[in-house]
């Protein structure tokens, strides 16, 4: 035993103070993307050892364990807080989305990591996204409505969907599948307590929300979901991106929507990295992000935000958000206003 805690002590300062825990100054090839995760460095001895503690039987248990997928809770209204304008009369960013963007401790979605790269004296940052919705369930509970109500000229709308929208229509008796593609082509999914629901394609939801911010003369960003950590010959799987990701690009274009291709931005810098580096950023197995993921994948998405013809959001910027370098490759579009 004393052997193991001298050899777990040697391996966690190795790791503390390696480049690898340092995550690099500049990400990519000729890509300025300064990352700002220099916390690593003040994670503290102790914490350190109690985290591989924590983890040593977990990675024991892999070998036996079964593969499957992570768990995708629907997660309960009444227990969700939601956000609202921290000051009115200024304009809001509303956040639209699933588990990627907003999820319960030890997990974190980017959505709540966003706020720090803005100026909460210039814009209210709102983060709407809840986990287990899909683009389908967000609407048909009303979420969506309740954004509509309060969404003015002045705003601005991200909207990240497709985790949740692969499975069935009944799927598990969560109902939140939508039907694939981009068409005007319907279901029904009769529930257990009988009632019935009309159920549209993925492209027919999204459109919906590009359009019906449009019309409320907000300005309307769509993101392709963010990438699972699957490795296959050290690149990230990227199984998504002929079916959810095609599509959201599709529905961005059809409503008059921005797009960010968060799916594949994220996964070239996943692979730069490598798999060691990306590791910490998960919080299970290959799905939810740890806030040290949330943050990267924050970080990607203000790029994205930055790329924007003009850079309309830079006005709105804290000095952490201007230090984000555009990545203007992995953006399409404009937000279209209504006629």
């Amino acid at each position: 035993m004393n052997q193991f805690k001298i050899r777990a002590k040697r391996s966690a300062l190795r790791w503390q103070y390696s480049p690898g825990a340092l995550l690099m100054t500049h990400l990519g090839m000729g890509r300025n993307f300064s990352l700002e995760l220099t916390f690593m460095h003040h994670i503290s001895f102790m914490k350190t050892v109690t985290l591989l503690g924590m983890a040593i039987p977990f990675l024991f248990a892999l070998p036996f364990s079964r593969a499957q997928d992570d768990a995708r809770p629907v997660v309960d209204d009444s227990k969700a807080k939601v956000e609202t304008t921290a000051t009115t009369g200024l304009p809001t960013l509303y956040l639209v989305g699933d588990s990627s963007l907003r999820s319960d401790a030890p997990l974190r979605g980017w959505a709540q990591e966003i706020g720090a790269f803005f100026d909460p004296a210039k814009i209210n940052v709102v983060n709407r996204a809840i986990g287990g919705r899909s683009s389908r369930t967000f609407q048909s509970d009303g979420r969506w409505d309740k954004i509509l109500v309060d969404l003015k000229p002045t705003d601005w709308v991200v909207v990240q969907f497709g985790h949740n929208d692969w499975g069935d229509i009944g799927e598990a008796g969560k109902h939140r599948g939508s039907l694939k593609g981009l068409g005007e082509e319907t279901a029904v999914d009769t529930k257990l307590d009988g009632t019935q629901e009309t159920v549209h394609t993925f492209g027919w939801y999204m459109r919906k929300y590009g359009t019906e911010a449009r019309a409320k003369g907000a300005s309307a960003i769509f993101c392709s979901m963010v990438p699972h950590k699957d490795w296959k010959d050290g690149k990230i799987v990227r199984k998504e991106r002929d079916g959810l990701v095609q599509w959201t690009a599709e529905a961005a274009k059809a409503s008059g929507a921005a797009y960010i291709d968060l799916n594949e931005m994220v996964a070239e810098q996943f692979e730069k990295l490598g798999p060691a580096r990306i590791e910490p950023f998960f919080g299970d197995k290959r799905t939810h992000s740890s806030p040290l993921g949330a943050e990267f994948n924050a970080r990607c998405v203000v790029a994205g935000l930055r790329a924007l013809p003009g850079d309309p959001l830079e006005t709105y910027l804290s000095a952490k958000g201007r230090g984000v370098v555009p990545m203007s490759e992995f953006v399409t579009g404009t937000p279209e206003k209504a006629p």
